[in-house]
């Protein structure tokens, strides 16, 4: 037995290879993959042929699809030759052969491919370009390089078409022009060249395509490599001066002073703000992966190689065979693995000497606790609070006091991470409040001609309150 896989063309019977034609005029039984596809209707008018259409119509996914039309072939070949008869070539976008050939070979099942013209060979010619280089894209199952052009089918209707443009505007900008192509190889055959963002306002059929041409490095705009390239540009001999001057070290209040107004956007709660200063911050990691290269230290790849070869050694639970139900059996994963990478390593290795003291302490504590050196309950703190604040109150000289507040400030700390409370993240909400309120009050001495610095107490209270009252409860 045999099976022959045909590729029937692009469109009609005015494209069919000669060697096509005549194994379609031979006795061989034939099974199409679909009949919507043009040339059915020239080389089965009476609808005579065998098809898979029925398959799709059980609403099951296209893998499910593809494995049942192989059985369907593979069946029939058990009583003798068969042809399969695919649209277009059948290597080119065709998983069902792909499939097929897979299992032919592991049943030792003979083949024979008879190549047709496939939508790329149309394409080049309705496009009127040369497509070296062309990524062949699926619309159900995207995968695509915005610096190349690519053509994609599978477009069989708006919600598809629709689903494929929001992927597509994760990639390329609104107004990037494509070309819808329609009846590829047909008399009706049409280029409509059209921005992304009006890709599903119109409708598709079978046989639609679209051509994306590629972007160029400075377009790519919405995607990492983009950015990364405009880096490089920048760092490159005849780039930049100023960037090509940094350091590590004078980049580095440049980090965090962008990780600060990373951290005031989170708190702003505005998705746009916050997502213009992620992207500050990410700059930053990019310049420094650039002085790195520049210097001959180490390379972007270094930095990513890094960080992916950590995520995926510490979470055996997800890319191996351990198992983690709760974020809790997640830390004590990840702090297991940290002491066999490094065995000498203290559980308090790690914390930035940079980092804000109260945020810094609360880390400290946070560590100590988790190996059970803490009190056992919150009521231990509190009492020690007491203490603190006793022994801060007896301090005899600026020395004895700047000791002991640091105490007081070290127990808070401990307090505010027994009961799931940021400390550093509280402070600055209250100093966010305080600086509302403040301002709220010079508007109001301002607007009365009040100068603050001539007002008693009592009245910048009055002040105080009824900038509060105004404000509203969430104020101080």
């Amino acid at each position: 037995m045999t099976i022959h896989i045909l590729g029937l063309g692009p469109s009609d019977a005015s494209l069919l290879t000669v060697a096509a034609k005549d194994l379609l005029s031979s006795a061989i039984p034939v099974i199409l993959r679909t009949r919507h596809h043009p040339v059915v209707a020239d080389i089965d008018p009476e609808g005579a042929m065998a098809s898979c259409d029925d398959l799709y119509t059980a609403g099951e996914s296209f893998d499910t699809v593809y494995e049942r039309i192989c059985d369907r072939i593979l069946d029939t070949a058990q009583r003798g030759d068969v042809i399969y008869a695919v649209p277009g070539h059948p290597l080119v976008a065709e998983q069902s052969v792909d499939l097929l050939l897979r299992r032919t070979g592991e049943a030792g099942i003979e083949t024979r491919l008879l190549s047709g013209l496939s939508y790329v060979d149309v394409a080049a010619t309705a496009l009127r370009r040369d497509l070296g280089g062309i990524q062949l894209c699926d619309a159900l199952d995207l995968r695509i390089d915005s610096w190349r052009p690519a053509l994609i089918a599978q477009l069989y209707d708006r919600d598809t078409v629709s689903a494929l443009k929001l992927e597509l505007l994760d990639i390329y900008p609104a107004e990037h022009p494509v070309v819808v192509l329609h009846d590829l190889g047909l008399p009706s055959e049409s280029a409509k060249t059209l921005p992304l963002a009006e890709l599903d306002h119109q409708a598709y059929a079978y046989l639609d395509t679209l051509f994306i041409p590629e972007l160029a490095p400075e377009e790519d705009v919405r995607r990492f490599d983009g950015m990364f390239h405009v880096v490089a540009r920048l760092n490159a001999p005849d780039g930049c001066p100023w960037d090509r001057e940094q350091t590590h070290e004078s980049l580095r209040k440049h980090l965090l002073e962008e990780a600060y107004e990373a951290l005031d956007a989170i708190d702003s709660g505005d998705p746009a703000v916050i997502a213009e200063e992620m992207g500050d911050v990410l700059l930053q990691v990019l310049m420094h992966a650039e002085v790195g290269r520049r210097d001959g230290t180490f390379s972007f790849g270094d930095v990513t190689e890094h960080i992916t070869r950590k995520l995926i050694r510490r979470h055996p639970h997800v890319f191996g065979t351990a198992e983690a139900e709760s974020a809790e059996q997640v830390w004590q994963s990840w702090e297991q693995l940290k002491k066999q990478e490094k065995p000498d390593r203290s559980v308090l290795d790690g914390i930035p000497k940079d980092l804000p003291a109260l945020a810094a302490s609360q880390s400290i504590q946070g560590r100590a606790r988790r190996i059970g050196f803490d009190w056992p309950d919150i009521e231990g703190p509190l009492d020690k609070l007491i203490e603190e604040v006793r022994e801060f109150a007896l301090a005899e000289d600026a020395k004895d006091r700047l000791d002991e507040f640091g105490d007081i400030l070290f127990v808070l700390a401990n307090v505010a991470q027994r009961l799931g409370i940021d400390a550093e993240q509280a402070l600055r909400g209250a100093n966010a409040k305080f600086r509302e309120r403040f301002t709220a009050v010079e508007t109001l001495a301002t607007e009365r001609g009040l100068d603050m610095q001539e007002m008693s107490l009592e009245e910048l209270d009055a002040l105080w309150d009824e900038a509060k009252a105004t404000l509203g409860r969430e104020a101080l």
